[in-house]
C-alpha cells in the first residue's frame, strides 16, 4: 500500500495526489502540516527531516520526499512508456520540461504570486510587487503558450509526467483574482486539463483554509 503524508491544500500534495489517480494507484493519505501537525514529531522528521509535506512510502520501501522525486519514481514504477519513456533520449526530453515547469512556473507562480494573494491579508498587500513577479512569470507563460500552440500537451501531444509539474498549479493561477496576461494555448490546455477526472478530483480544490484574512492579520499582530 503506498501512503501519502500532506493535507490537499499543498499544491505539492496534490501533484503528488494527482500522478497516482492518473497511474491508477491505489493509496491512503493522512492529513499533515500546517494546521494539521503531525510534520513536527519524531516519527515524521525520521521519514523527511525537512518536516515539509508530502512524504510517500510505498510498501516496505524507504520514505521519500522531495515532490519531483516522488513524481519520478512513481512514474518509473507504475507509468507507460508514453508517460515516462524507458528510453534516455525520451525521457530526457520530457523530463526537461518537467524541470522547466517545476523551476519556471510553479516557483515562480507559488511563493511570489499565490502566497502574496492569499497567504497576505488583503490591506498589507503590495500591488506592486505583485505586479512585478506577474511580469516575471508572465515571461515563461508565454513560452508555454508557443510550445502548446503546437503541442496538446507541454512536452508534446501526449499527457506525460512534465503535464504533472506544469499543470498542478493552473488552477490557483486561473482561479485567484489576478490580472492574467491573454495566453489561449495555455487557456486551451488548462481546459483540457480540468476535463481529466484525477486533475478534478486532487488539483482543482479549495484553498480557502490557506487565506489570510485582515481580521486574522489584526488578530496576528495583538494590541
Amino acid at each position: 500500500m503506498i501512503t501519502v503524508w500532506g493535507r490537499v491544500s499543498s499544491s505539492n500534495v496534490q501533484a503528488t495526489l494527482w500522478c497516482l489517480a492518473e497511474l491508477g494507484l491505489e493509496f491512503e493519505r493522512i492529513d499533515a502540516g500546517f494546521v494539521y501537525g503531525v510534520t513536527d514529531t519524531p516519527a515524521y522528521l525520521e521519514m523527511n527531516p525537512n518536516g515539509f509535506v508530502p512524504t510517500l512510502v510505498d510498501g516496505e520501501n524507504p520514505p521519500l520526499f522531495e515532490t519531483g522525486a516522488i513524481l519520478r519514481y512513481l512514474a518509473t514504477a507504475h507509468g507507460d512508456d508514453v508517460f515516462w519513456p524507458s528510453g534516455l533520449v525520451a525521457r530526457a526530453q520530457i523530463d526537461k520540461w518537467a524541470e522547466w515547469a517545476k523551476i519556471n512556473i510553479a516557483l515562480k507562480f507559488t511563493a511570489p504570486v499565490f502566497w502574496l494573494v492569499i497567504r497576505t491579508a488583503r490591506s498589507l498587500q503590495d500591488p506592486e510587487q505583485i505586479a512585478a513577479n506577474l511580469d516575471t512569470l508572465n515571461k515563461f507563460l508565454a513560452i508555454a503558450d508557443t510550445r502548446l500552440a503546437a503541442n496538446a500537451f507541454i512536452a508534446g501531444q501526449d499527457f506525460t509526467l512534465a503535464d504533472i509539474q506544469m499543470g498542478h498549479c493552473l488552477f490557483r493561477y486561473f482561479d485567484i483574482d489576478i490580472p492574467r496576461a491573454s495566453f489561449p494555448h495555455l487557456q486551451a490546455y488548462y481546459e483540457r486539463l480540468c476535463a481529466r477526472p484525477a486533475y478534478r478530483r486532487h488539483v482543482m480544490v479549495s484553498y480557502e483554509e490557506l487565506r489570510v484574512t485582515d481580521q486574522e492579520a489584526e488578530g496576528q499582530a495583538g494590541p
